[in-house]
C-alpha cells in the first residue's frame, strides 16, 4: 500500500476549492469563509466594489485579451439563494444581472455575463456580436466557461457544446467526451477530463494549447494566452505566455484552487491563504494578506 503523507490526505479531505478566487485582466476577487468578498486591482469602473456583499457562494471576474482597453472591468458574485450582483463596467449591459433567480453557477466573459440555472438551461446577458450569447436552446448544462468572443457549456453526458467566433477552432468541441470541467481563454478552450487527463483547442501561438501531457490534473484555469492546470499532489503546472511571469508556478505547493488573469496566476492554499505570480502594474497581485478565503467542495 502507498504511503500518503498527511498533507496529501489533507488534500483530498478538503477536495477542491471551486469559484472562490477569480483572476480579471487587471483586478483579484476572492470569496471569504463567511460569505463577503474582497479585491485588489484596477478599480477605474467600480469593478473592485464588492466589500458589501454578503452571503456570496461564488465569484467570476472578467479577464481579456491584453490589448483591449474597455470592456474588460466588470465582477460578478452569486449568491446563497440563486440571485446574483454585479458591479464594474455596463455599457453592454453585462451587469443586468437584477433579475436572475436559481442561478448554480456564473461565468464571465468579454462585455457579456453568463448564468447556469438549476434545471440546467443557460442565460446570458451583454455584447453578442459573434453569437456568444445564443444560449438559450441549452439543455442539461453542468458548467460554463466565457472566452473573450465565445462561450462553452458543459453537458451532463461529459460532452461540451459551444457558440461564438469560431475563427481559430476555439468552438471545436463537438467531439470531446468524459469532460468533467471546462475553461476558456481569449482565444482557446481547455476541456479536464475524467481520467485527469487535458484537452484544448483553439490558437496555440504561445503553446496555450499544449496540455495533451498533463496528467492527474483536479482543475484548470486559462488566462488570455496560457493555461494552469491543478494536480492531485497540491501543486500547478503552466503553458503559454509568460512574459510577466505568470507560468511560474513551478514551486507552488499545498494549492486547492487556481484562478488565471490576462497577466498574471493566483493559487488558493490549503490554509485559505492566496500566492500569486504575474504582472501586478494595478496591484492585482497584493493578495499576500489575504486568510480565511472560502474552501469549497466541486
Amino acid at each position: 500500500m502507498d504511503y500518503i503523507s498527511p498533507k496529501e490526505s489533507a488534500l483530498k479531505v478538503k477536495r477542491w476549492a471551486k469559484n472562490t478566487i477569480a483572476a480579471g485582466r487587471r483586478h483579484t476577487v476572492g470569496l471569504k469563509s463567511d460569505g463577503s468578498v474582497m479585491a485588489v486591482g484596477d478599480n477605474n469602473y467600480g469593478q473592485c466594489n464588492v466589500s458589501k456583499w454578503s452571503n456570496i457562494v461564488a465569484v467570476a471576474a472578467s479577464n481579456v485579451h491584453m490589448a483591449t482597453n474597455t470592456g474588460n472591468a466588470h465582477t460578478i458574485g452569486l449568491k446563497s439563494d440563486g440571485t446574483v450582483v454585479a458591479v464594474g463596467w455596463n455599457k453592454h449591459n453585462q451587469c443586468d444581472v437584477n433579475g436572475w433567480c436559481d442561478i448554480v453557477a456564473v461565468a464571465v466573459g468579454w462585455r457579456r455575463t453568463i448564468g447556469l440555472k438549476s434545471c440546467g438551461s443557460v442565460v446570458a446577458v451583454g455584447r453578442n456580436n459573434d453569437g456568444e450569447c445564443n444560449v438559450g436552446g441549452w439543455h442539461d448544462i453542468v458548467a460554463v466557461a466565457a472566452g473573450d468572443w465565445h462561450t462553452i457549456g458543459l453537458k451532463s453526458d461529459g460532452t461540451v457544446t459551444a457558440v461564438g467566433n469560431n475563427r481559430f477552432r476555439q468552438c471545436n468541441v463537438s467531439d470531446w467526451s468524459d469532460i468533467k470541467a471546462v475553461a476558456a481563454g481569449y482565444l482557446h478552450t481547455v476541456g479536464l477530463k475524467l481520467d485527469g487527463t487535458t484537452i484544448a483547442v483553439g490558437q496555440n501561438k504561445l503553446g496555450q494549447c499544449e496540455v495533451s501531457s498533463w496528467r492527474g490534473i483536479v482543475a484548470v484555469a486559462v488566462g488570455s494566452k496560457h493555461t494552469v492546470g491543478l494536480k492531485s499532489d497540491g501543486t500547478v503546472m503552466a503553458v503559454g505566455w509568460n512574459e510577466y511571469g505568470q507560468c511560474n508556478v513551478s514551486d507552488w505547493y499545498d494549492i486547492v484552487a487556481i484562478a488565471a488573469g490576462c497577466t498574471h496566476t493566483i493559487g488558493l492554499k490549503l490554509d485559505g491563504t492566496v500566492v500569486s505570480v504575474g504582472g501586478n502594474e494595478y496591484g492585482q497581485c497584493h493578495v499576500s494578506g489575504w486568510c480565511d478565503i472560502q474552501i469549497l467542495s466541486n
